[in-house]
C-alpha cells in the first residue's frame, strides 16, 4: 500500500516544493521593489535638497496684518448721524459721523465777530497815531509862542528895570516925585512876574509836548511795521477764527484712509468726547504678512528676498507673491507682555521664532483680498541675490 501511493505522494509534496518556491520567490521580488522605491524617494530627496541647497525655507506659522486706523473725532458733541456700518467698504474722505454743529457755529460766529473788532481797533490805533502827531506838533507851536513871550516879558524887564534906575538916581536930587518912583517900583516888579509867568508857560507848553510824544511813541509800539491786517491783534482774532471754522469743519468725521469698517462701537443721538474711538477702519489693500521663522531658519534670510505665500482662505490655487521687508526687533516671547524668565534649575532650551515682516503686492491684495489674522503660508527664496546690504 504504501509502495503504491508512493509517487502520489512524491507529486504532492513537489508542487508543495514548488509552490513556496515560488511564494518566496514573489515575496523577495516585493521586497526589492519596495527597497528599491524607498531608495528612489531617498535619492530624489538628496537629489533635491543637493539641488536647491536648502534654498527654501517655509513656514505656516504666519499670519495677515495691517496697520488699523482708530477713527476719533477731534471735537466733541452729541452724534447727529453715522453714516457707515460694520463691513462696509469706504475710501479716504468719506463721511463716517456728523456731530451736532450748533455750538460750532456760534463758536465760529463770535470769532468772526471778534475778528472784525479787532480790525476796526487798529484802523482806530493807525487814526489815534495821526491825532497825536498833530498834538505833538500843537505843543511844539506852543512852545514857541511862550518863548516869544518870554523874550518880551524880558525886554520888558529891561526897559522897567533901566527906567528904575534912572529915576531912583534923580531921586535924590528931588528931581523925581515920590509918586513917580513908586510907580517905576510898580511897574519893575509887574515886568518881573510877567517873566517868570512867561517862563513857567514855556515849562508848562514843554511838558505838554513831552506828554504828547509818549502817548505817540506808546500807540507806535501797537502798530510800527504793521497794517491792518498784519497786526498781532488782527492775527491773534484771525487765529481764533481759523480755529473756529476749524472745529466747524471736525464736526464732521471722514475716513482716514481707504478700508473696512469694524468694531463701530458709535450710535445716533450717543454724546462723544474728542479722543474717544468710534470705530476701527481696516486698510485692507495695504495688508502685510508677519511670518514666525524659527530662529535657525534666519540665517540666510536678508530683505528683499522673494517670498511665495499661499492663504487657507484661497488655498493652493491661489499664489501671492511677496518680498522680505525686514525682521522685528525681537522675538514674540521676548516682546510678550509677561516676558519668558529662564533663570531656572529646570531650565529646557525652547527655539524662539522671530517675526519677519513681508510686503504683498497691492494689485494681488485687489484681486484677491485678505483681512488680518487669516492664516498664511510662506515660503523664502533665500538663494535670489538682492543686493540688499
Amino acid at each position: 500500500m504504501a509502495d503504491i501511493d508512493s509517487p502520489t505522494l512524491n507529486a504532492a509534496r513537489f508542487d508543495e516544493d514548488a509552490g513556496d518556491a515560488v511564494r518566496k520567490t514573489s515575496r523577495k521580488r516585493a521586497f526589492l521593489i519596495f527597497g528599491g522605491a524607498v531608495a528612489a524617494i531617498a535619492v530624489v530627496t538628496l537629489g533635491y535638497r543637493w539641488a536647491t541647497g536648502g534654498r527654501y525655507i517655509e513656514t505656516d506659522n504666519a499670519y495677515v496684518a495691517a496697520d488699523v486706523a482708530q477713527v476719533t473725532p477731534q471735537t466733541g458733541g452729541t452724534v447727529e448721524a453715522v453714516a457707515v456700518s460694520d463691513t462696509q467698504v469706504v475710501r479716504k474722505g468719506d463721511v463716517l459721523v456728523v456731530i451736532d454743529a450748533s455750538d460750532a457755529r456760534i463758536a465760529l460766529a463770535q470769532a468772526e465777530a471778534d475778528y472784525a473788532q479787532a480790525q476796526r481797533k487798529v484802523r482806530q490805533t493807525f487814526a489815534t497815531g495821526d491825532a497825536l502827531g498833530a498834538q505833538v506838533g500843537e505843543r511844539e507851536a506852543d512852545i514857541r509862542r511862550m518863548e516869544a513871550q518870554v523874550a518880551m516879558a524880558s525886554a520888558d524887564l529891561e526897559r522897567a528895570r533901566i527906567d528904575l534906575t534912572r529915576r531912583e538916581a534923580l531921586a535924590s536930587d528931588g528931581a523925581v516925585s515920590g509918586e513917580e518912583l513908586s510907580t517905576a517900583r510898580n511897574a519893575f516888579a509887574s515886568a518881573r512876574g510877567a517873566l517868570a509867568a512867561a517862563q513857567a508857560g514855556v515849562a508848562q507848553a514843554k511838558a505838554a509836548r513831552g506828554s504828547a510824544q509818549g502817548q505817540q511813541g506808546a500807540n507806535a509800539a501797537l502798530v510800527t511795521g504793521t497794517n491792518a491786517e498784519t497786526n498781532p491783534e488782527v492775527l491773534a482774532a484771525k487765529a481764533r477764527l481759523d480755529k473756529a471754522r476749524l472745529d466747524l469743519s471736525r464736526t464732521v468725521v471722514r475716513a482716514p484712509v481707504d478700508g473696512v469698517v469694524t468694531q463701530r462701537a458709535v450710535q445716533v443721538g450717543q454724546r462723544v468726547a474728542a479722543g474717544a474711538t468710534l470705530m476701527t477702519i481696516v486698510p485692507v489693500g495695504q495688508a502685510y504678512v508677519d511670518a514666525n521663522f524659527k530662529e535657525g531658519q534666519l540665517r540666510t534670510v536678508k530683505p528683499g528676498q522673494p517670498v511665495e505665500l499661499t492663504s487657507d482662505l484661497y488655498g493652493e490655487d491661489v499664489t501671492f507673491k511677496g518680498r522680505v521687508v525686514g525682521f522685528s526687533g525681537g522675538t514674540g516671547s521676548a516682546l510678550a507682555v509677561i516676558p519668558a524668565q529662564n533663570a531656572t534649575g529646570n531650565w529646557i532650551k525652547v527655539v524662539q521664532r522671530l517675526p519677519v515682516r513681508i510686503a504683498l503686492d497691492p494689485a494681488e491684495l485687489k484681486a484677491h483680498p485678505l483681512r488680518i489674522g487669516l492664516s498664511m503660508t510662506a515660503t523664502i527664496d533665500t538663494k535670489t541675490d538682492t543686493g540688499a546690504q
